[in-house]
């Protein structure tokens, strides 16, 4: 975990985002579970979050990763709009990764490898680099 928040670090500071550092989770085997209890857990380990000051929109965001999807992120978001009494009109920036149905962002879970797709694509047509590899230009 501490080698994932290193690197977020990084990748947000290379592109000048004011995020990154922070990571965790659960261990635990979601086969072993319903949905119901998922459900359950992962709200109460926002409320957890919470309590210890480290959920929030000004304060640290959670993002989707290894066995996280949309799902988990909107029942966090749910579980800090509920624990909120002031009505933060913010308060759904608490995560990232939200289905677009409940604020978040179209196309959000093709944009990674839509990410390496570009990426990739425009380092093919470096000359310099694939000729010094030994490699046409291009992607066929």
């Amino acid at each position: 975990i501490e080698a994932l928040a290193a690197l977020m670090t990084f990748k947000c500071a290379v592109v000048n985002v004011p995020f990154g550092g922070g990571k965790g989770g659960l261990r635990i085997n979601p086969r072993n579970y319903t949905v119901d209890e998922l459900e359950e857990i992962t709200k109460r380990f926002a409320i957890e979050l919470y309590n210890a000051g480290c959920l929030g929109p000004s304060v640290d965001v959670p993002a989707p990763d290894y066995g996280t999807g949309p799902r988990e992120m909107a029942w966090i978001a749910n579980t800090y709009v509920n624990l909120l009494s002031d009505n933060d009109p913010n308060a759904l920036a608490c995560v990232t990764g939200k289905p677009p149905h409940y604020g978040g962002i179209q196309g959000r879970n093709d944009a990674t490898g839509l990410g390496v797709f570009f990426g990739t694509r425009e380092m093919c047509s470096d000359a310099d680099l694939m000729q010094k590899y030994n490699i046409s230009t291009g992607l066929r």
